[in-house]
């Protein structure tokens, strides 16, 4: 068997380890430091800001090529759905009162006015 002073992975293990421990240590004092803190919030606002500024542009850039934006579309939907679920309510309630008045649903001949226009006349004329 090798002998564990002699063995290169065994040392390469070791050093890994100790450079390891020492980017723990100073990632720890770097981190624990309020400059630190201010320049993860100055990082997180400026790419708040871009981020913004970027939805502003895209939003101006649909306008201009006549396309609606992802807002634009979600309120499309969210109103396209509430009107389909009046619209369901509105049809269990009409056919609520035609079960109950005793019209069949199935036919929509009692629903028809009466028809009271004429056929012209054979003889051609028209009035």
């Amino acid at each position: 068997m090798t002998d564990k002073s002699n063995d290169p992975i065994a040392m390469w293990q070791k050093m890994v380890g100790e450079m390891e421990k020492g980017f723990n240590s100073f990632a720890n004092q770097a981190m624990s430091s309020p400059e630190f803190s201010q320049a993860v919030n100055r990082a997180g606002g400026v790419a708040a800001g871009a981020q913004k500024q970027l939805g502003d542009l895209m939003e101006k850039y649909l306008v201009s090529v006549n396309l609606p934006s992802r807002e634009q579309v979600t309120s499309l939907a969210e109103r396209l759905q509430s009107i389909e679920g009046q619209i369901g309510e509105i049809k269990s309630m009409l056919s609520q009162m035609a079960a109950s008045s005793g019209i069949s649903q199935g036919s929509d001949t009692a629903l028809r006015p009466p028809r009271t226009k004429r056929p012209p006349s054979e003889g051609g004329e028209q009035t």
